[in-house]
This record gives C-alpha cells, sequence and structure tokens, in this order.
C-alpha cells in the first residue's frame, strides 16, 4: 500500500497493491496499521455505497456537527473526486483538489475533517463505497454550491445532474464563519 500526497496538505491519495492473476484480483483497500504508520489515526464508523449515472454531480458536501474524515473509492465505474479545504484558518482555504478514482485504477482517497466532498461521474455510471470517521448526523449537513466561482472547479461538464438539495446550496463566500470548519 503507498500513500501519496496531493497538492493539499492531509488529502492523500491511497494506491493498494493488487495482486492479478487469471482468476481475477485481490487487493486490501484499509489495513490499520498501515494507515497509522502513514499518519493516518482515524477510527471509521460508518461505510456508505451510492450509485450514480453518468453526469452526476453529488455535493460538494460537509459536516459542521460530527464532521467526517473519508475513504473514498469506486467499486464500479469512474468518477472525478473533488475535496475543497473550507478550514476556517487554513492557508488553503477555498483550494481543491480532484483526482480521478476507477475500478481500473483501484486507487482510494483519504479526505480529512474540514473538508466540502464531491463528485462527478465520468462513466455510463459508478457505484461509490466511503468510510466515514464519525455518524451522519442531518442537523449538521452542510454544502457549497459546485460551480462557485471563487473555488472554481473544473468539471467535466456545465450541466451535471443534480439533486434539488445541491442546486440550493450557497457560495463559500455567503456562508457565515459559524457554518465552517475550524
Amino acid at each position: 500500500m503507498e500513500f501519496i500526497p496531493t497538492s493539499l496538505e492531509d488529502v492523500i491519495i491511497v494506491r493498494p497493491r493488487i495482486f492479478e492473476d487469471n482468476r481475477g484480483f485481490f487487493t486490501e483497500t484499509f489495513r490499520l496499521n498501515r494507515f497509522h504508520k502513514a499518519g493516518i489515526r482515524k477510527t471509521f464508523v460508518q461505510d456508505n455505497l451510492s450509485k450514480s449515472e453518468k453526469n452526476t454531480l453529488r455535493g460538494l458536501h460537509y459536516q459542521i456537527m460530527n464532521p467526517q474524515a473519508k475513504l473514498v473509492m469506486v467499486t464500479s465505474g469512474e468518477i472525478l473526486d473533488v475535496a475543497v479545504d473550507i478550514r476556517r484558518h487554513s492557508p488553503n482555504f477555498g483550494r481543491y483538489v480532484s483526482y480521478r478514482l476507477s475500478d481500473k485504477n483501484k486507487e482510494l482517497l483519504y479526505i480529512p475533517e474540514g473538508f466540502a466532498h464531491g463528485f462527478f461521474v465520468l462513466s455510463d455510471e459508478a457505484t461509490f463505497l466511503y468510510k466515514c470517521s464519525d455518524y451522519y448526523n442531518p442537523v449538521g449537513e452542510r454544502g457549497i454550491r459546485w460551480n462557485d466561482p471563487d473555488i472554481a472547479i473544473d468539471w467535466p461538464d456545465t450541466d451535471p445532474v443534480l439533486s434539488a438539495k445541491d442546486e440550493k446550496l450557497s457560495l463559500l463566500s455567503d456562508l457565515d464563519e459559524k457554518e465552517l470548519p475550524e
């Protein structure tokens, strides 16, 4: 298992070792002692699985109460995964990193607390699995508009399929400071 830093501190690409033969493949996607050795010392308490159709954009979501670190992977298809640093006092506030995750590269992305998260489906459909370090709390759920011009994410499409909830999200600059993580 290889841990590769991204341009944003604390967001890490996890490249597992893949053992392939004529029957298929085997890989470890999570091993606590290796994650601890890499400096990721989170306890994951909830796994989520979602399936989305092509051109679906989910996000940018975060929780102000019960903030969640996430370990995300694609089990089928391909997505563009995005993490935006929204920690109030971070030198990288408002900056983002994006990375393609797919069933072919079998890589994972570790996103710490304090980041808004979203993804765009590039394939006909994609199944997305993610571990969370805290329980989902609908009262603390927040989000930022996917096309916030100050963040300027380079999404693959300017007319994605959005949920009604995601269509109504605010710009980062319109959020009260209390709605952002430390």
